[in-house]
């Protein structure tokens, strides 16, 4: 589509690339600003351009090395986070042969034109009106609209491009010099982390490392005494200054403690979407080293949302009672990341840990057990062997029996001083824990058995992965049965109930619990789910 001065049109929000073209010998370059709603950037990391080609959240990237006649911006438009208001494109003729004058400026440049790519097919055209003698111009801008963006085609002029930039709030001064780093200076020590180092033109000062180039910016390096600020490096005055020496405490200076403050409280909501849809963290870290702000600062001030978080992924794998391994290595990466620790933590990880094990038993990975003392055949396989205590409802009451509970990959064993159960798997149609016991249903004239064990989830998920197996030709091992809840109900039925016990209201060791169990015909619906904490769920059991 070809847009005049002024006009604007809806681009796909996904990663597109700028060209700018020209016909004549002129060397034009271009460069990028991120803005936020007040139209200005937020700090001078949001200017991207040759000596910072690359925008710490990787919205936009300059291509340093493009076509002759060309200058190439790739602006990824999903990359932009919600406090992200604007993407403006500036286009500056670069000086002429050293002259630090930029000549005719853009009025000696020929067929000037600017296109936006989706992948290799143009969306939007313009022929950028260069008849101005301005050095720098105002291109266009990509603009939020509506939770969709637009581009609009721009020719606004500016005196040069360090005037334009300083508008939008810019310190950086780009008349300090364009060139590419020399290739002798070499990288720090760990070039795949973005820092502060020390400068290698300047040791008496910083500069910023990006994770592949250093970029322009600059800071003196601060004075390592509790006499001046760690952060800034200003000294400190009066009782400030004796106390942190008399403590031992290097507490920030009230200016970079103000600053410290305000950025974190925008830097907060942007690690929780990271936290719940997952990203890359390294990037938010670099933040926070660019700012020098202590990572401990940002981890307590993000430890209760990190907290609810874990609350919320172990809710959601406990559900259906079925946690794979890619679980417990997010749930173990995320603790990790976020150096969490504690009580909670760790019976939270007990808990996945504890779950993984009963899934890896239903599934069919079943123990082996020595078969010492007992009367076998050759191709018989122990599994358990447990204390157990029988229980029979006869007319007077139950009559509770003490014998061992034995599981083969063959048949299930009961034996007692005074009775003896033995079910082959084929006659076995259910097993189900419930209230401390074990239920079994089976075909056979007896119909099943009740058994009470220290560990019945334990001893029932061997059982069932056992009758799997054993009937693998009926029923595929590792089969999710009616009990898994989709992982959109989940979220549903956690929207809907506030993510909170729906009794007592409690926020922790949170439970996914059938209203009307399945085992009454109980259906895994939203209707019928409900969030319960450990201790209410407990209480109410099977009843209804």
């Amino acid at each position: 589509m070809k847009l005049t001065k002024g006009e604007r049109t809806t681009v796909p929000t996904s990663l597109l690339t700028v060209v700018l073209s020209w016909r004549s010998s002129h060397a034009v370059r271009a460069q990028a600003v991120l803005v936020a709603e007040h139209g200005r950037a937020r700090s001078d990391r949001d200017f991207v351009w040759f000596d910072a080609p690359r925008h710490v959240s990787q919205a936009v990237t300059l291509d340093r090395e493009p076509a002759a006649g060309t200058a190439r911006l790739s602006v990824s438009l999903p990359r932009t986070g919600p406090e992200v208001a604007g993407i403006v494109v500036i286009g500056a003729v670069a000086d002429t042969e050293g002259s630090g004058r930029g000549g005719q400026g853009f009025a000696g440049v020929e067929g000037l034109r600017l296109t936006v790519f989706d992948h290799d097919s143009p969306v939007v055209s313009y022929e950028v009106d260069a008849s101005q003698p301005a050095s720098a111009l105002v291109l266009g801008e990509f603009t939020r609209a509506d939770g969709a963006w637009e581009f609009g085609a721009l020719a606004d002029p500016g005196v040069s491009l360090a005037g334009l930039v300083r508008e939008f709030g810019i310190r950086i001064d780009p008349a300090r010099g364009v060139e590419a780093e020399p290739r002798r200076t070499p990288p720090p020590s760990d070039p795949e982390r973005a820092d502060w180092h020390p400068d290698p033109r300047d040791p008496a000062r910083l500069r910023w490392w990006d994770g592949g180039t250093w970029t322009a910016s600059t800071r003196p390096v601060p004075a390592r005494d509790a006499r001046h600020c760690p952060r800034c490096g200003a000294p400190r005055r009066g009782l400030l200054s004796a106390a942190a020496g008399l403590f031992g405490a290097t507490p920030l200076c009230r200016e970079c403690g103000t600053e410290t403050t305000e950025y974190l409280r925008d830097w907060r909501p942007r690690a929780e979407r990271v936290l719940r849809a997952g990203g890359d963290w390294e990037s938010m870290w670099s933040d926070l080293r660019f700012q020098r702000i202590d990572r401990a600062a940002a981890l307590d001030l993000l430890c209760p949302a990190a907290s609810e978080h874990l609350e919320r992924v172990v809710a959601f794998a406990l559900a259906d009672g079925v946690v794979e391994q890619s679980t417990l290595d997010d749930f173990d990466d995320t603790a990790a990341e976020l150096s969490l620790s504690g009580p909670l933590v760790d019976d939270l990880r007990r808990r996945l840990h504890r779950a993984r094990l009963l899934t890896r038993l239903r599934s069919g990975e079943l123990p082996h057990q020595p078969t010492t003392g007992l009367h076998l055949d050759p191709d018989e396989r122990v599994h358990l062997n447990l204390p157990a205590v029988h229980v029979r409802q006869l007319a007077r009451g139950p009559k509770r029996t003490e014998g061992r509970l034995i599981v083969s990959n063959r048949k299930l064993r009961f034996t007692g001083p005074d009775t003896g159960i033995e079910m082959p798997w084929a006659r076995v149609v259910s097993v189900t824990p419930t209230a401390g016991r074990i239920e079994i249903s089976a075909t056979s004239a007896r119909g099943g058995a009740i058994l009470e064990l220290a560990d019945p989830d334990y001893a029932a998920a061997a059982m069932e992965g056992a009758l799997r197996v054993a009937k693998r030709l009926a029923l595929t091992p590792g089969r999710r049965d009616t009990r898994s809840v989709p992982p959109d109900v989940k979220a549903v039925v956690w929207q809907r109930d506030g993510g909170k016990c729906v009794e007592c209201g409690d926020t922790h060791y949170l439970e996914f619990d059938h209203i009307i169990p399945i085992s009454r015909g109980g259906a895994t619906s939203p209707a019928n789910l409900q969030i319960l904490c450990r201790a209410c769920n407990r209480t109410k059991g099977a009843h209804i």
